[in-house]
């Protein structure tokens, strides 16, 4: 997995009252973030760019 994948994505509300964000991800960066379909992220705003990072271990989620 490379440290820094830049990509511009749409964020979607899956309508459940999840607070939940559903974002579409392309295969090219799903394989350099070492991520699969369904794989949970956390999100923050650092210096104003949103950071995706990867939930790994025994607190992931499905």
């Amino acid at each position: 997995m490379k440290d820094f994948v830049q990509t511009t994505v749409k964020c979607q509300d899956p309508g459940d009252g999840s607070a939940d964000v559903i974002i579409e991800l392309s295969d090219d960066v799903l394989e350099r973030m070492g991520l699969q379909i369904a794989d949970s992220l956390t999100i923050e705003l650092i210096g104003g760019i949103i950071v995706l990072k990867p939930v790994r271990g025994a607190d992931a989620q499905p």
